[in-house]
């Protein structure tokens, strides 16, 4: 599986993004799917999950209220709005594919695949 993210950006604090992560296989509701975050010398952390349906979502504290995870099956893509952004969201957002879901999936570790990374900045 291959995952390809996109739609990071520079905004002001309080304004919006929404992210995409497209991925390329045929077996896309097989798939739980997440985002996660990572700023420089930090650990990667957990954002969001979404089910293969789409019908569950989880999401970190910090972003609950906020931020809201969804996914299009029909176009093998995921996404994450992001509303009242804030300085603290800054980082590398990365989307991630989990094809055998259990185990602690807010841990880097239950992952299988990972896209390349999108770039937030929230500017104060």
């Amino acid at each position: 599986v291959q995952l390809q993210a996109s739609g990071g950006g520079l905004v002001q604090t309080g304004g919006s993004l929404r992210l995409s992560c497209a991925a390329s296989t045929r077996t896309f509701t097989m798939y739980d799917m997440a985002w996660f975050r990572q700023t420089l010398g930090k650990e990667r952390e957990f954002v969001a999950r979404v089910s293969g349906s789409g019908v569950l979502t989880w999401y970190a504290d910090s972003v609950k209220g906020r931020f809201t995870i969804s996914r299009d099956n029909t176009k093998n893509t995921m996404y994450l709005q992001m509303n009242s952004l804030k300085p603290d969201d800054t980082a590398v957002y990365y989307c991630a594919a989990d094809d055998i879901p259990g185990g602690d999936w807010k841990l880097r570790s239950a992952y299988d695949y990972w896209g390349q990374g999108t770039l937030v900045t929230v500017s104060s």
